[in-house]
């Protein structure tokens, strides 16, 4: 898993150009800056998934471009400097950087860095924003830790979108789900059934219900859906 974006800052020109070309060919839109300052008055300075940053800069230094970054975005941030001492480590983390690799290091060793520290950024943002079904105690949790008791037809239509991950589940594979024929009658029953659904769960939780029509075609739960 890689960002979709990058900024790579370093004044090491040639080094810098190599390894944004090999992560470009990993399907990443890589722009390289080799002075802070240029990054900084960039008016997309901050609308990186992702950055990667030495220590010494041109403009502001690496340690104080990260705690800039901080204020302003959760992105991930590597650090690939040659800058040795006991030190250093502390500073760049505390600083905010998410890892911290010394050269001389591989280009391959940066793109597992990469991969590393965005997963779990992105992993622990879904956590964060998903919903929690407990299918042993028939409840839907919204990610304002509201809880939402279901019934067993309820839990059901969850399960469909639980194991749907995210996709379109059609009307017929919910209606079987539910024991119903297959015909238009039961089209009207499904759509009660999912529509009593949005209202017990508007009942609980002030937020947007994720649960939504698909024309022709069937429902989809729109937003993380976890189990637990």
């Amino acid at each position: 898993m890689l960002p979709r974006t990058l900024a790579l800052v370093d004044d090491d020109l040639e080094y810098g150009e190599f390894l944004a070309q090999h992560l470009r060919h990993r399907g990443v839109d890589v722009r390289v800056y080799t002075d802070s300052s240029d990054l900084l008055a960039d008016p997309e300075a901050y609308q990186f998934e992702f950055y990667v940053f030495d220590l010494m800069l041109p403009g502001v230094d690496g340690v104080e471009l990260i705690r800039i970054l901080r204020k302003r975005s959760d992105a991930g941030v590597l650090v690939v400097s040659g800058r040795l001492g006991d030190e250093v480590f502390a500073e760049v983390v505390n600083a905010g950087a998410d890892m911290y690799l010394v050269k001389p290091v591989t280009f391959e060793q940066v793109e597992l860095a990469v991969r590393a520290v965005h997963r779990r950024i992105t992993t622990t943002a879904k956590t964060a924003t998903a919903w929690r079904l407990d299918p042993l105690r028939s409840v839907l949790t919204a990610p304002d830790g509201q809880a939402i008791e279901l019934s067993a037809t309820d839990l059901s239509l969850m399960e469909c979108f639980l194991e749907a991950k995210g996709a379109v589940v059609a009307r017929e594979d919910l209606a079987r789900r539910l024991g119903l024929a297959t015909d238009s009658e039961s089209g009207n029953t499904l759509h009660a059934t999912i529509y009593r659904l949005r209202r017990r769960i508007e009942r609980v939780t002030p937020m947007a219900v994720p649960l939504q029509s698909q024309q022709r075609v069937g429902y989809v739960f729109k937003a993380p859906l976890v189990k637990g």
